[in-house]
């Protein structure tokens, strides 16, 4: 196993190299921005006119308009939730745009025809006798039509638990179109609107819903079909997964559009007789973020590592090129890169980086600019200072891709008799009645240089397999396993003795990777199909989500669905809102009441992870187990 202390050996390493080359890091802009704003810290700065800014102080306790501390932390938390939402469903409406130009020709196929088919008859496509292209295309209308339909909800809701759908449809909180939520909240939050933090919390549910239920849970269905739905693979990860003497490439984002590509370009033998004819052993593909997540377990390729390990690849002075597409890219990787021989490729209008080489992604001629991409990398080989390189010697073996799918047919084996129940999630309900599972905790989210970098992510980790708590992980979440050597199946010996069986009669890890961030939607198939197959709601079960470092918007949206579904939230970076007692109370409290979870709130690992556990044990008892 790998420690934060030996991690932390690396990253101080490579800030010396930042140094030398008069490169910032994000330590040294962390330490130019502190103290951050307590207005902003506490939600209560509000800018949705020309009128302010207006912050709220005990001596000015309204704004200009009026508005409180509540209404301003209520409109700023919503507005959060509806980024956050629509930067994953914009994600989802790319791939079901691929999906709609796929073809048997074409740079997309179809991977999983029969996720196709399922998905197909779930939405009412006619299926029986026609070209497998074409009932692409109609799903892919379908899906999209979830963006903007003028009547109706998600049609996912439907595969909720029927409690679930019922508490949705009483509090008024069933997602509409995708779109139509983020609108609304958008809308509520302009001057002179909703000023009611309740109204607001519900939208965020609302909005929250559409994503998880919608738009995430698209991209990942979509996703499948088009790039295969993945399977359980060993690879590596930490930075020492870079190679010196290969044509080192990095692809960084969320989209697997663009980075499936760039991985299928690098594995034509014409490049990689190129890259050996310039002096390079071959060409290596690393990931980095949750494009990482997505290509490591659809091809095992190696993941460099998470969210704040992005500098740091290009520190190491080995990568030849970093390709990014969307979503959590420091707009500091341009001008570090310039410090090295690293090119630096954006391929996204989404994300445009200033000092980047900008080369549009498209379906039509994808395969053809991956090709000129890796050709450039290759060509850039010649150009790399070896007195700059550093490689940290440091990587860790990992077990990778564990969809619904793969857990329902691992976990099978726990409990011989249910054997005759392949198919259902009835195997792993006897382990936790049994008590040899105390119960699982999806572990999920970024990592914040608001604390120490990963460290309560690991703390946490550790603590729950040591009490028999099997872990599910996306993400960021899933990188620090990786890093540390926590999805290796020998990570078995730190947990209890239940666990540790449960791993040895099933040979997974105790970390079950499931995939990226927007991949949190299969973690909400997963608890669904153990409450159905329980006969229980989902609020009921011993499941429960944590966010230990989360920074992102996206992860306020994901937090939200997450408590929509049922599942208590144990967050360890306080939300925007302290300034608002009422809305401190609604996100801890008063969801309770619409939904039957909340979030628990700690910022000390150790205090947070005895949260859980108590948590999960008062789930047990009220379960009578």
């Amino acid at each position: 196993m790998t420690t934060i202390e030996q991690m932390e050996e690396v990253t101080a390493k490579l800030k010396e190299r930042a140094c030398e080359v008069c490169a910032e890091t994000w330590e040294d802009r962390v330490k130019k921005q502190t103290p951050h704003c307590k207005f902003g810290e506490d939600g209560v700065c509000c800018k949705n006119c020309s009128m302010g800014p207006c912050r709220i102080t005990p001596k000015a306790n309204r704004g200009i308009c009026g508005a409180d501390a509540h209404a301003i932390a209520g409109r700023n938390y919503l507005r959060m939730i509806a980024a956050g939402t629509s930067a994953h469903s914009d994600h989802a409406r790319e791939i079901l745009h691929i999906l709609h130009g796929a073809s048997a020709e074409g740079n997309y196929q179809i991977r999983d025809e029969q996720k196709l088919v399922r998905l197909a008859k779930e939405y009412g496509v006619p299926t029986e006798g026609r070209d497998i292209y074409d009932i692409a295309h109609e799903v892919a209308d379908t899906g999209l039509a979830e963006f903007g339909k003028s009547f109706g909800t998600q049609i996912f809701i439907k595969r909720a638990t029927a409690e679930r759908q019922r508490v949705w449809k009483e509090q008024g909180i069933e997602p509409r179109a995708i779109d139509r939520e983020i609108a609304t909240s958008m809308h509520m939050t302009n001057m002179g609107n909703t000023a009611d933090a309740e109204a607001l919390i519900r939208q965020g549910l609302r909005t929250s819903l559409s994503n998880g239920w919608g738009g995430s849970m698209l991209g990942t269905e979509i996703s499948d079909i088009i790039f295969g739905t993945p399977t359980v693979r060993t690879t590596e990860g930490n930075l020492g997964v870079l190679e010196h003497d290969m044509v080192n490439i990095v692809v960084h984002g969320h989209d697997p559009a663009f980075s499936e590509m760039v991985v299928t370009a690098a594995e034509v033998k014409e490049l990689v007789d190129y890259a050996k004819s310039k002096g390079a052993r071959g060409i290596n593909i690393v990931g980095l973020c949750c494009t990482a997540n997505e290509v490591a377990m659809r091809h095992g390729v190696r993941m460099a590592g998470n969210f704040l390990q992005q500098e740091n690849a290009i520190l190491t002075g080995a990568v030849e090129m970093m390709c990014v597409d969307v979503q959590c890219i420091f707009p500091a990787l341009a001008p570090l890169s310039e410090c090295f021989h690293t090119k630096f490729v954006t391929s996204s209008p989404i994300a445009r980086i200033p000092g980047s080489i900008y080369i549009e992604f498209k379906q039509e001629t994808a395969f053809d600019q991956a090709r000129e991409l890796v050709k450039m990398a290759i060509d850039n080989f010649q150009n790399r200072d070896m007195s700059k390189v550093y490689i940290p010697p440091m990587k860790q073996n990992a077990v990778v891709g564990y969809p619904c799918e793969q857990i329902i047919g691992h976990l099978d084996g726990v409990a011989n008799s249910h054997v005759d129940e392949f198919g259902t999630y009835k195997p792993v309900i006897d382990a936790i009645k049994a008590g040899v599972l105390r119960g699982a905790v999806a572990i999920v989210g970024c990592n914040n240089p608001r604390v120490r970098p990963d460290f309560s992510h690991f703390e946490i980790m550790k603590e729950l397999l040591r009490n028999d708590i099997l872990i599910v992980a996306t993400g960021c979440a899933a990188q620090v396993a990786t890093k540390a050597g926590l999805l290796n199946r020998e990570a078995k010996y730190l947990c209890g003795t239940g666990l540790r069986r449960v791993c040895d009669l099933v040979n997974i890890p105790p970390i079950l990777h499931m995939g990226a961030c927007v991949d949190i939607s299969r973690m909400m198939l997963l608890a669904t199909g153990i409450a159905r197959d329980w006969g229980v709601d989902t609020t009921q079960i011993p499941v429960v989500g944590c966010a230990p470092e989360w920074m992102s918007e996206k992860a306020v949206s994901i937090a939200n669905y997450v408590v929509s579904t049922g599942i208590d939230v144990y967050l360890g970076i306080e939300p925007q809102v302290k300034g608002s007692s009422q809305m401190m109370e609604l996100i801890t409290q008063g969801t309770r009441k619409i939904t039957g979870a909340g979030y628990i709130i700690n910022t000390n690992p150790h205090e947070l992870v005895t949260a859980i556990i108590d948590g999960i044990e008062a789930k047990r008892a009220a379960l009578g187990i």
